[in-house]
């Protein structure tokens, strides 16, 4: 920072303005984690990628994160399954292992159903992508972190809710 070259996720030196600060370089470098943290964002994004949001490096972040979704339902479950096969046996509608609800009313159980989906979203869309291609082929912007990692620490949430 202090040279005015940082390193890009490609593994190549960009020029960047010189900070002129130790307090302006640090800030540099936990720019993702302190909007994370604007955001109000789940502990459990911190614990499960806390060094790779120390060097922003957006790509695990993001994957490391998507994993604390099922390791969070096996813990809570006892389940050793994995993917949609893990949240359709934790959120069975006819015997449910998960319910972040009473689960009576129609909307306890769109919201039930509506979890799930999520979770098996991220699963597909991000984790499952993330694990199958290489980093420099899965390019992830710094804004496209944030809303996944918001997401993710929106699951989080709504499983502190467990009944």
């Amino acid at each position: 920072m202090f040279i005015g070259v940082e390193i890009t996720d490609e593994g190549r030196f960009r020029l960047v303005d010189k900070a002129t600060t130790i307090s302006e370089a640090e800030g540099r470098a936990n720019r993702l984690k302190q909007k994370l943290e604007n955001r109000n964002t789940h502990l459990k994004i911190y614990e499960y990628c806390s060094a790779e949001l120390l060097v922003e490096n957006y790509f695990h972040s993001v994957f490391e994160s998507t994993k604390s979704i099922a390791d969070r339902i096996r813990d809570v479950t006892g389940l050793h399954s994995d993917g949609n096969a893990l949240a359709d046996a934790a959120f069975s509608t006819t015997n449910p292992l998960i319910k972040i609800n009473d689960f009576i009313t129609p909307t306890d159980r769109s919201e039930h159903i509506g979890l799930s989906n999520l979770i098996k979203g991220v699963f597909g869309l991000i984790r499952n992508s993330t694990a199958h291609e290489p980093k420099i082929r899965f390019e992830i912007s710094e804004e496209e972190a944030l809303d996944i990692l918001t997401t993710i620490s929106y699951i989080h949430k709504k499983l502190d809710k467990i009944v």
